[in-house]
Formats: C-alpha cells, structure tokens, sequence
C-alpha cells in the first residue's frame, strides 16, 4: 500500500493519530468511517476535508465509509459547542438525511463493485431497534463515568457559564462508540477520522471495541485533521451571507467561486494543499509561481477553478469565470447573454433595478427615454445625453450612441438589460 499518512502529513491534514494507525495503513486495504450528523438538508464547505479524506482513502486503495448519523443526529454533538443543541423532529431529519446522502454520492461511487467500493450507511439503522435497557447493559456497562468525564468536550460544558450537559448529550459519545464497534463488526472496519475536536467521541469508540473484543478482534485506530481556520485566526467557511454550501440552491457556484478566489494569499497557500489533489511538485510550483506575481493570483485562481470543478462541475466553472469576467474582466454582450439566470442575479446582486413593460420594449425606447424617464439611471435627459456624448454609456457591455434604441433583441435571458455608466456604475432593468 502506498503511505497515505505520509500525504495527508505534507498536505497539513494530520492533527493526532493513534500509534499503529499507519503501520494499519501501510500493511493492508483498511475499511475506515467518518460521521455526518444530518443538522442540515445539505453539507458546507467545513464539511469538504472529511470528504476529501474519503476520497484520499479510495485512491490509495483504501476502503471508505460515509456514515449519516440519523441517529446521533436526534441528539446533537456538544463537542466544540457551549450549549445544548436543539433536537431535530423527525420529518426534518429524514429530509436533511437524504440530502446528506445526495450530496456524498457526488463525489463517492457508493454503487461501485471495486473491492473498496465506498460504502453509506445511516447509524439509525442500527439504533432505532437498540432498546434502552439493552444499551445500558451492553454498552453502558462497559465504559465507566470518570473514563467519559474526563473528555475534553464534557469537561469544557461542565466547566464552563453555560448551563452544563443534559444526560442525552453526555450519552452521545457511547453512541458514537457504538458506531465504531458496530461498523468493526459488520465492515471489519479499523480507523474512524474527524476533526479534532472529535478526538473524545473517537477514542471513546476505539476504547468500547476493544472492550467488547478480544485478541486480534479488538483491534480499532484512530485519527484526527486540523479544524481548518483562517490566517487571522477567525473562522473558515462563512462569507459575508453566511455558511458556504456545498449545494448551488443554498450557495450559487459564481458565489462559491468568488469565496475561493478571494482568499488571503496565506491561507492559499495553505488551502491548496488541503483542498485540491494537485501533487507536491505541482503545488510548489505553483506557490513559486505566485511569489513571483502575487497580483496575478495564481494560487486563488487554481484553487477556485479545481474546488468548483469537484464540487460542481466543469461546465458550472466556466459559467462561474465567464460571470466574474462580465464584472472585471473585458465580458462581451454575447458573454452576458450566455448566464442564466440565477448567476445574473448574483453577480447583480444590490444593483439598483427597474422594470420596464415588455410592450414597451417590443415597441422600441430611444437610449435617452431608456436612461432617465424610464429607469432614473441617471437624472436629467440632458445628463444622458452628455454621457452618451462622451461615450460613456454601455448597453450589456457594448458602448452605444444617443441614435441607439431598446428592442428585444437586446434582452439577456429574454428579460434583463444590463445598462453601464462608466466602469462601476450599473443598472438592471428587468422587462415584466
């Protein structure tokens, strides 16, 4: 087998590691989970590295599996949280489970016959049958109060201001033990990896395998990835409209896009390593690349280009580059007229609007009407005459002149106009 360790080590992607854990790996196809509680109908971006590590462990020829946790879900993780989650009803979480599960399969072939064919599986499967009483005598039974209260994340909730643990949190690390031992059962599976902040709920599993086990069966590893941040320390994966999804009906690809062209030229370097499956070589490369023009953005370019390639789509990256070419780049009127609509809007989003009637512009309205009467673009016909005197005046990118009028030829999508005065001021007039 060839060393994964190795390459998630240089790639940044190693927090703590259980001993033996890469000698597993080295030795022998390795069946490993990682857990997705279902709090959402998709997955955002802080989700992307255990995916990758998935992915990472299908190509080296490893065995992976995706675990919804429809059943830890009910409860809610107080790992890294300082309060008591609210609980998810029933319909809720049966929708954001097969969401999860839509968004998994895009990058894991879970209907493969490879011998490490990825594998879904969902914890409530298992647990809905479990009975109280059954649970408290298999598993409670085997793992006594002061090993689970000495966990960081119990520890920190009983600690802390908040209003401490309910029973219902506190059982949540034997459940996911359980997990472990049940998968170590049904898979032969030997590693579970998370992030670091799940460091507890995994050993507590590796802890309940070898308590329920002997011998060679009570083997179980462990290992954790870095909970990914930014250079100033703040929190990775939130824009300025908060989490960014891994789904275009909850973040577009054009605004998925832009999040990753715009970040800091520290956290590039850092971000390609993890995110992408560039080879070392070709990452150094490009990151002497960019010290040599940082103003060109190597690193940002290639970086958004390969995570909206994996996460969406070849096809949704060209979209993505020809909408950011329309607001920065030298976009033609046939450009503009190749978005649809959703990624118009968005890279439109809080342009002053105005609607004018499709008869209207079916009869034809001079560019002077176009501009002051019709949509107070700007404010006097005499204003609009003198900016189209000076050239100044772009109807969908494409200068025009005071003799030029409006039809419905000149509709993006059959219902948008894009009019420009200027380098940065725009206009949308929307046709109703």
């Amino acid at each position: 087998m060839k060393n994964i360790i190795a390459e998630l080590q240089w790639r940044g992607l190693v927090h703590d590691i259980m001993p033996g854990t890469e000698e597993q790996l080295l030795k022998e196809m390795t069946t490993t989970y990682i857990g997705f509680d279902p709090t959402s109908d998709s997955l955002h971006i802080g989700s992307l590295v255990p995916i990758i590590l998935l992915v990472h462990l299908k190509n080296f020829g490893h065995k992976p599996i995706a675990l919804i946790g429809g059943a830890t879900g009910m409860i809610g993780d107080p790992s890294g949280k300082s309060d008591e989650r609210n609980l998810l009803d029933e319909t809720t979480l049966a929708k954001n489970v097969i969401g999860i599960k839509a968004v998994l399969s895009r990058f894991l072939d879970f209907n493969s016959v490879e011998i490490n064919a990825p594998v879904l599986v969902n914890n409530y499967d298992w647990m809905k049958t479990f009975t109280f009483i059954d649970f408290a005598r298999e598993v409670g039974k085997r793992i006594t109060v002061n090993y689970m209260m000495a966990k960081d994340s119990v520890k920190k909730r009983l600690t802390g201001e908040g209003e401490g643990m309910s029973f219902t949190e506190f059982t949540y690390q034997l459940i996911q033990g359980y997990d472990f031992y049940h998968l170590h059962k049904e898979y032969n599976c030997l590693l579970q990896m998370g992030g670091s902040d799940q460091w507890g709920n995994i050993t507590t599993g590796t802890e309940l395998v070898r308590r329920m086990n002997v011998g060679e069966e009570a083997k179980a590893f462990a290992m954790t990835c870095p909970l990914i941040t930014k250079a100033d320390g703040s929190k990775f994966g939130k824009s300025e409209g908060g989490n960014v999804w891994l789904t275009a009906d909850k973040t577009s690809v054009y605004k998925f896009y832009q999040f990753w062209l715009n970040t800091t030229d520290v956290d590039a370097e850092k971000y390609i390593k993890i995110f992408t499956f560039l080879d070392e070589a070709t990452i150094n490369a490009l990151i002497e690349e960019h010290k040599t023009a940082p103003h060109l953005r190597v690193l940002q370019r290639k970086l958004a280009e390969e995570l909206t390639v994996f996460v969406h789509s070849k096809e949704d990256l060209e979209n993505a580059i020809k909408a950011s070419g329309i607001l920065f780049g030298n976009a033609t009127s046939e450009d503009l007229k190749q978005l649809n609509e959703a990624t118009f809007l968005e890279v439109f989003d809080g342009v002053p609007q105005a609607e004018i009637a499709r008869t209207e512009i079916e009869a034809g309205i001079t560019i002077v009407d176009v501009l002051n009467e019709k949509t107070g673009f700007l404010k006097s016909n005499g204003e609009a005459r003198r900016a189209l005197t000076a050239n100044s005046i772009s109807v969908n990118r494409e200068k025009v002149t005071e003799e030029f009028v409006l039809s419905t030829k000149d509709l993006i999508n059959n219902q948008f106009v894009l009019l420009q005065s200027g380098k940065k001021n725009y206009f949308v007039i929307r046709v109703v």
